[in-house]
């Protein structure tokens, strides 16, 4: 498990160990709150409660709140829809103001690490070391190298996600990173042998997070900014619709608008799915040209996020791209009780919570 942590207990360079109680995820997305909470053990984790709901336009812009007493009105509204009883969150960001790098170092002692990983890591972040939080993880060692995992993000947006989470009443436990939080939750629902390589692909509404992941031990990340609500707009745009219209065709709701024909629609989906397919064949590009390790090969894409409910995206994006696509189950592991969740409100929102689960399972694992 993945254990970067960007602000909180544990913050700066101390990893966390042991069972966190009361302690919920909360992923707060471009256009949504999601909001999860587990129990049980480590191997054995209970879905408590979870909530979903949406934000007005322009909350949130290229990952910033905007609106902080908005944002947290929404998460309060999660809380006590979902009965989220938890005082402490776990919560993540994302996008331009975070930096993540595998960097890969002469062989040294813990000790030379902690001393030395602030110098390091100046070579490969774009920001002042004193404007940003910065963490790191060791993933590998060799008798003569030492593979290490940086994270480091800028402390305004911290700071600006930490006061939207104090002013609802809950307490920043911890301030991950969504890529790795992803991550958590696909190895702990999937258990990934060391052979496996496969891309997560959480398409959120403004931005996508790519994660090459083989076994457990990340290779490389991507943030991009593409993502569902570029599909809601060309719709809109093109077609002269609302934005309630364009989400329901979008999402293939049969018959949402009258008049519209499905041969004036295809033709717009796929536009944006080829920018789409051609942003993740660029993120392998550049991986295969930066890396020593030509052997390793993506076998599999799990897309998540609100974006790939797209009607029909998981096979498109396998047709364009020639590797297998599924949608990740973040539940897939995990025991729901069926009398206390309705299976097709999860089945409906499952794709949004990927992150939000990956976050909870801080607080549990």
């Amino acid at each position: 498990m993945i254990s970067l942590v960007l602000s909180g207990k544990g913050a700066k360079k101390k990893m966390l160990f042991g069972k966190k109680k009361s302690v919920a995820g909360l992923d707060i997305g471009s256009s949504s709150v999601k909001m999860v909470e587990l129990d049980g053990k480590p191997n054995s984790l209970n879905l408590v409660s979870l909530g979903f709901e949406n934000l007005p336009d322009d909350t949130i812009i290229d990952g910033q709140i905007m609106e902080l007493n908005t944002v947290s009105d929404v998460i309060k509204n999660v809380c006590v829809n979902s009965g989220v009883s938890a005082d402490r969150v776990v919560t993540g960001v994302s996008g331009h103001s975070v930096i993540v790098k595998n960097i890969l170092l002469p062989a040294m002692s813990t000790d030379e690490l902690e001393e030395s990983i602030d110098w390091h890591a100046e070579e490969h972040i774009p920001y002042d070391l004193a404007d940003v939080n910065l963490d790191y993880q060791v993933t590998g060692n060799t008798q003569d190298s030492t593979n290490v995992l940086i994270a480091a993000c800028k402390r305004d947006r911290i700071d600006n996600i930490r006061q939207a989470v104090q002013l609802a009443g809950k307490e920043p436990a911890i301030i991950d990173v969504d890529t790795f939080a992803l991550q958590n939750c696909y190895e702990y629902n999937y258990q990934p042998d060391d052979s496996q390589v496969v891309t997560l692909l959480n398409i959120g509404a403004s931005t996508m997070n790519v994660n090459i992941v083989k076994g457990m031990r990340s290779l490389f990340t991507r943030d991009i900014t593409v993502g569902g609500s570029q599909f809601t707009d060309v719709l809109q745009r093109s077609l002269g619709l609302s934005y309630q219209q364009a989400e329901a065709i979008k999402r293939g709701v049969s018959q949402a608008v009258e008049g519209v024909e499905e041969t004036a629609i295809e033709p717009l989906i796929s536009n944006v799915t080829e920018i789409v397919a051609m942003e993740i064949q660029k993120t392998f590009d550049f991986y295969r040209a930066t890396t020593e390790d030509t052997s390793t090969v993506v076998q599999k894409i799990l897309i998540s996020g609100g974006g790939s409910k797209l009607q029909g995206l998981a096979a498109d994006l396998s047709a364009r791209l020639d590797i297998p696509v599924e949608v990740l189950d973040p539940f897939r592991s995990i025991k729901v009780d069926s009398r206390k969740f309705d299976p097709d409100y999860l089945s409906e929102i499952m794709p949004e919570m990927a992150v939000a689960v990956g976050l909870a399972m801080r607080g549990v694992i």
